[in-house]
């Protein structure tokens, strides 16, 4: 018998064992078959790779202050940490990237007075669905539906038709795990809170940050005009920011082609921006790592206040595109510098000498009747007007959360589900 002969003989012994043992395999996966195997329905999961962010491993984190406590408060203790893989935006989210939440608002409550509204069966609320595939004539408004949403009588200026944009509110809903972990004789509804904010950003903040200063043109042109789509968004508030990343949430739900929802967006906690930051640097004071805010040509590595008066020396007087300068190893742009973000911590200055060693985080629910101290939360980073203290990866500062700035901006993270991403 030739060679051609035993092949196929090995090719059909191999056929049938492999039609064997999938027959095996199928009648032990039989829901009658008595063995522990599962329930066989589940949905699969690959894991997912949002568009423009990048994946933080998790690993170990020597926090505290990368130089001279200058402060001399040891808000800064050095402590060791672990913290779970996430993904993060590359960038700060954008003023074009925020637009696209304001525009959804705006086109809500348009659909809104136009009645596009569109039967949903699955629909349990009393709040009826918007028919988002209806178009909205801005333009050819002539029943007047879309009148209240403009600035009327004596508030237009110029004679000019602009959306009011105080009518822009959103309301955004988040759970209160904490309570609901250790409260276990109250219902489910008592955890769930709902807040309303006014999404469009304080664009006043440009002249109200500052005495004696002409950035009048900032507040007329940075949030709308097209030459500053690519910067930093700010003029928005910790609470703005919570709102974004719901409504980020729930548009990712809405078009996502997976069976099973992922975690929701959010902001970072101040240690998980801060192991970003490092880009796997172990204790490098600046996201380059370097001892240095220059290279070895005297050109400096990020957005900030390099010199008493001296904005500019750095390529922007204000701030710069959100991906100027190089990246750090994680491929995360100006984590140092640009804009200083917001992230989900409470501040307190004695933090790091009680909070736990796996993903520690502090969170506290301030009311609008809590005193100031309570409101304070966690920034990071730094911004184009800080000095370059303010830029190191282990310093600690706070604003209040309902308080806008022209320097304060934000990003968002995503835990990452699984052990890593190399599983997938």
């Amino acid at each position: 018998m030739d060679n051609t002969g035993v092949n196929m003989k090995k090719l059909q012994k191999s056929l049938l064992l492999f039609l064997i043992i999938a027959a095996a395999a199928a009648s032990c996966g039989r829901k009658e078959s008595g063995q522990l195997i599962g329930v066989t329905d589940r949905p699969s999961w690959k894991g997912i790779n949002p568009y423009g962010m990048v994946y933080v491993p998790s690993g170990t984190l020597h926090v505290g202050t990368g130089d001279e406590d200058l402060s001399k408060q040891l808000v800064s203790r050095p402590k060791s940490i672990s913290i779970q893989g996430f993904f993060m935006d590359d960038t700060e989210i954008t003023n074009n990237e925020y637009r696209q939440f304001v525009k959804w608002v705006s086109d809500s409550l348009a659909h809104e007075a136009l009645q596009h509204y569109v039967e949903d069966e699955g629909n349990t609320s009393d709040k009826q669905m918007i028919d988002w595939e209806q178009e909205i004539a801005w333009d050819e408004d002539e029943d007047g539906a879309l009148e209240d949403l403009y600035y009327q009588g004596n508030e237009r200026f110029s004679g000019r038709k602009e959306l009011d944009v105080s009518k822009l509110v959103f309301e955004y809903q988040w759970y209160d795990w904490q309570r609901a972990a250790h409260d276990r004789n109250s219902n489910r509804t008592s955890h769930i809170h709902k807040e309303k904010i006014k999404v469009y950003p304080d664009t006043l903040c440009w002249i109200r940050d500052y005495a004696y200063s002409y950035n009048e043109p900032m507040t007329r042109n940075y949030f709308w005009h097209p030459a500053f789509d690519d910067y930093p968004v700010v003029g928005v508030n910790w609470k703005m920011s919570k709102a974004f990343c719901y409504w980020r949430s729930k548009v990712w739900d809405m078009y996502s082609e997976s069976e099973v929802n992922t975690e929701d967006f959010r902001l970072p906690t101040e240690h998980e921006w801060e192991y970003a930051a490092r880009g796997g640097r172990a204790e490098a004071p600046y996201p380059w790592g370097a001892y240095y805010t220059r290279n070895a040509k005297g050109c400096l590595l990020a957005n900030f206040k390099p010199g008493r008066g001296n904005y500019p020396e750095d390529g922007g007087l204000y701030t710069v595109k959100a991906d100027a300068y190089y990246p750090n190893d994680y491929g995360l742009y100006c984590m140092a510098g640009n804009v200083a973000e917001w992230t989900e911590t409470a501040y307190y200055e004695n933090a790091y000498s009680f909070i736990h060693d796996l993903n520690p985080d502090i969170r506290y629910d301030a009311k609008d009747e809590d005193s100031p101290t309570d409101k304070r939360k966690v920034i990071r980073g730094g911004s184009w007007k800080d000095v370059a203290f303010f830029m190191q990866t282990g310093t600690r500062s706070w604003e209040y959360q309902d308080t806008t700035k022209c320097y304060i901006g934000f990003r968002s993270v995503l835990t990452f589900l699984g052990r890593s991403i190399n599983d997938f």
